[in-house]
């Protein structure tokens, strides 16, 4: 009878149609001693579930706090660092602008100014020449659209 009723319960328990009570009741049977020769195979299997079910993860568990960072602060800091810095150089400015008092200095100073900008355009320029070198070629293969000119008056080709 005991046999018979082991045998149902493991065609339940193979069909996933068992209760945990039903289930407890397997794990009994296959945890004694004596088993029949035609259910050993099943031993191990339950065997392995009482062991395991008995196992308990004893290691500490860190948790990390994520820490949230505000960049809010970090532009309040930015926008304090700058208006400090603004009203100190402020206080600080001279009126002094470079300006003169002697016109006819003023005018020297500014003719050594333009003669120093010329100069320098002047450099610029003459390393940009040989682009005139280059207008005399592209000119010279204009002779060649005359060529193809007379070639096609010629030749009339059929387009």
């Amino acid at each position: 009878m005991v046999l018979n009723n082991i045998e149902k319960l493991l065609e339940k328990y193979e069909n996933g149609e068992t209760s945990l009570k039903e289930e407890q009741q397997l794990k009994n049977y296959f945890s004694q001693e004596t088993v029949e020769p035609h259910l050993e195979m099943y031993k191990p299997m339950f065997a392995y579930f009482s062991v395991n079910q008995k196992e308990q993860f004893t290691k500490d568990i860190p948790l990390k706090t994520k820490r949230i960072f505000n960049y809010k602060w970090i532009s309040v800091a930015a926008v304090a660092v700058l208006m400090i810095g603004f009203y100190f150089k402020s206080n600080t400015t001279k009126d002094d602008l470079g300006t003169y008092d002697d016109p006819q200095l003023a005018y020297n100073e500014v003719v050594k100014s333009l003669a120093m900008i010329s100069t320098q355009f002047n450099k610029g320029t003459s390393t940009v020449g040989y682009l005139n070198e280059m207008n005399k070629g592209t000119a010279t293969l204009g002779y060649l659209n005359e060529i193809e000119n007379t070639r096609n008056i010629i030749f009339k080709p059929n387009n």
